[in-house]
């Protein structure tokens, strides 16, 4: 492998999509999210801790800090005690200050929950499941069950590969560049805000059987058909408000690159897809909603558009009059340019990192898993979806009093003849 500019010193650039997220990470932004395995039996924290302590050694770009450069950030191996185990929080994923040498990932215990917490800028769902996937096995080791390395757990008696900490971006980004074209802006769904940092989480349970035959049955993936309801219930919020002329309401769905592009890499590697729906041109059915929504994904979900969009990003991360403007300045532009270009095009994001599979062995000691993200840079709902055996769990989070697209869009799967368990840590 070719080793990137300051690996040998020990410290590593960001990625393309971290110095995004360290640049807009704020006390009213929340660039973290959460994975969370409920085990059938209640978490023992000195086994939980001791597997901690014996994973995180094999998964080095996870235990870091960010150091601000004259004109970049860059990470550097964080060489403090930790991370240790923490009983957990009423409102998860709170935003990280690196500033302040925030550790990048937190570790989480409650009852029969076993939560783990990262900053975006260190990796995408897809990497940071594998940490978590492999801190489970350790942890159930601990507790004398013999669990075999596969199904994506690594051995955590081998050197950690460089490989998996490359910046694929970097790596598959090509010579020639297209810039790309704006978006319009899309209704920004926002609500109330609650008190500063009370983050409202909302999760829906329904088997991932029957949620399968109903998309099916409407010609669509899971992906797809819980994209398009979701976009049904936030077109339905904005015709309630009466706005004169209604905007687009548009999804960010992040989409795993790795089938597209070969790579270990544990880093971020992710791009989004925006299926939108314009309800200027008249009503929609949910059945033309899907029907939209598929073949937008179906139409932009390719090696080539999405090659165009990483070659992008790419070329203006190495553009050499930026390279040379200082983080401060840097910062704010990129901020700036948030607001304007990456989070205006959205009414909301909808993530799904899909099954979350695990060796026979381990499959009896879990009982199902769940996703949370952090609170959105405007005050409004996430959505995010995993699955686990049988079971789909599908979390509605954000900083928002109103519930209005949450009891919507499950309204709407038990209209489609599915059952759902509904759970919320909700005060009222």
């Amino acid at each position: 492998m070719v080793r990137r500019r300051g690996q040998d010193k020990g410290w590593f650039q960001l990625d393309n999509a971290a110095m995004m997220y360290s640049a807009i990470q704020s006390g009213t932004y929340s660039a973290v999210y959460r994975f969370s395995a409920v085990m059938t039996q209640e978490v023992d924290p000195q086994a939980l801790q001791r597997a901690i302590d014996r994973t995180m050694p094999r998964f080095p770009g996870f235990h870091v800090k960010i150091r601000k450069g004259v004109f970049w950030y860059y990470f550097e191996p964080d060489d403090t005690p930790g991370p240790f185990l923490q009983p957990d929080i009423q409102n998860p994923c709170q935003p990280v200050y690196f500033q302040n040498k925030d550790q990048l990932i937190r570790f989480f215990y409650y009852r029969h929950r076993i939560s783990m917490e990262v900053f975006h800028a260190l990796a995408d769902g897809g990497g940071a499941l594998v940490l978590f996937k492999t801190l489970l096995a350790v942890y159930l080791r601990e507790l004398g069950e013999e669990i075999p390395n596969e199904e994506g757990i690594l051995d955590v008696d081998e050197a950690p590969d460089p490989q998996e900490w490359e910046d694929a971006y970097a790596r598959y980004a090509r010579s020639r560049v297209r810039l790309g074209k704006s978006e319009p802006k899309a209704y920004p769904c926002t609500g109330t805000p609650e008190p500063f940092y009370t983050l409202n989480v909302t999760m829906g349970f329904v088997s991932v059987q029957a949620l399968r035959q109903v998309a099916k049955g409407h010609g669509a993936s899971i992906t797809e058909y819980l994209a398009a309801v979701l976009i049904q219930s936030i077109l339905a919020r904005q015709r309630r408000e009466g706005r004169r002329r209604e905007l687009p309401v548009a999804l960010a769905i992040p989409i795993n690159l790795r089938p597209y592009f070969p790579t270990r890499s544990m880093r971020n590697f992710i791009l989004t897809v925006r299926p939108s729906i314009d309800p200027e041109l008249g009503d929609y059915t949910l059945e033309e909603i899907i029907s939209q929504v598929h073949h937008h994904m179906r139409l932009h979900i390719t090696r080539q558009e999405m090659q165009g969009v990483i070659t992008c990003n790419v070329f203006l991360q190495r553009f050499l009059p930026l390279q040379l403007i200082p983080v401060p300045v840097k910062n704010f532009a990129v901020d700036l340019g948030y607001r304007l270009a990456g989070n205006r095009p959205y009414s909301t994001t909808y993530t799904n990192p899909g099954a979350f599979r695990v060796p026979k062995e381990m499959e009896p000691h879990i009982q199902h898993m769940e996703v949370v993200l952090g609170q959105s840079y405007t005050p409004r709902v996430n959505c995010a979806s995993i699955s686990y055996g049988d079971m789909m769990e599908i979390t509605f989070a954000g900083t928002v009093k109103e519930t209005d697209v949450e009891r919507d869009f499950f309204r709407t799967l038990v209209q489609d003849g599915l059952h759902v368990k509904i759970t919320s840590n909700r005060r009222e």
